[in-house]
């Protein structure tokens, strides 16, 4: 099981538009990829309702978890994403 802890980079936390990047990001995988803030049940990274429903604020930590190949790459990514609070998945990290 790959995990990556990181803090949201998102001013405004996993709300509307950046969770929706973030869900993007997960479903773009191709790999199922859960997210949880520490010490709560993770919950489908692929799902907005799910990821909304965690309400992330800004700054918070949140674990992002995998268990499937590719699994070290893609959670590596989406943590950028995560980290930066970028617009997009980046191409390569």
């Amino acid at each position: 099981m790959a995990e990556r802890r990181v803090n949201v980079g998102w001013a405004e936390g996993l709300h509307a538009r950046p969770a929706s990047i973030f869900v993007r990001a997960a479903t773009a995988s191709g790999i199922p990829v859960t997210i949880a803030k520490p010490d709560t049940a993770p919950v489908n990274a692929a799902s907005m309702l799910a990821v909304l429903g965690l309400g992330v604020q800004g700054g918070e930590e949140i674990v992002l978890s995998a268990d499937a190949d590719g699994a070290e790459a893609a959670l590596e990514r989406l943590a950028k994403l995560v980290a930066e609070g970028l617009d997009e998945l980046p191409e390569t990290v």
